[in-house]
């Protein structure tokens, strides 16, 4: 009641204490989704070097449109196929080579897939394209020296 003394009202005093469990349940799931967060970004980042690999060849097998119009390759293909890669992948004993096992099996898929549908006569391009790109993103060609490959002394 408005007269009385609320001090003395037994629903408020309930009321505020079941709220002040409430609240310290809520700030424990809080503190526990925070953490749980962190574990999920550095997982996450952990997959960087998959993802960077992974464009490098979705836009290397999207590029073969160049030499045939036939050469058209859908990107829910591209994620089906990256999707098999993840559970069809070996795993590893650590993060480091699961990483690796995850990118050279999905680097492997991709080709073979690909190669199933080009004529013989583009499947030497291919190959070099596909080499030519994961090096230069492993920075493993000197980007002058690959223009000098393909343009010669210009």
């Amino acid at each position: 009641s408005a007269d009385g003394d609320i001090l003395e009202s037994k629903e408020l005093i309930d009321t505020l204490e079941y709220s002040k469990k409430t609240s310290t349940v809520i700030n424990k799931a809080m503190a526990e989704a925070a953490i749980t967060s962190k574990e999920i970004d550095e997982v996450r980042r952990s997959y960087k070097d998959y993802a960077f690999r992974a464009s490098l060849l979705f836009f290397c097998v999207s590029e073969m449109i160049v030499i045939d119009p036939m050469y058209q390759f859908s990107l829910q293909w591209f994620q089906q196929l990256a999707g098999l890669g993840i559970d069809n992948a070996p795993p590893g004993e650590t993060q480091e080579q699961r990483l690796a096992n995850l990118i050279s099996y999905f680097t492997y898929s991709i080709y073979n897939s690909v190669c199933r549908g080009l004529f013989e006569k583009h499947k030497l391009l291919y190959s070099f394209s596909l080499a030519t790109k994961i090096m230069t993103g492993e920075n493993r060609m000197d980007p002058l020296e690959m223009r000098f490959f393909l343009a010669g002394p210009t």
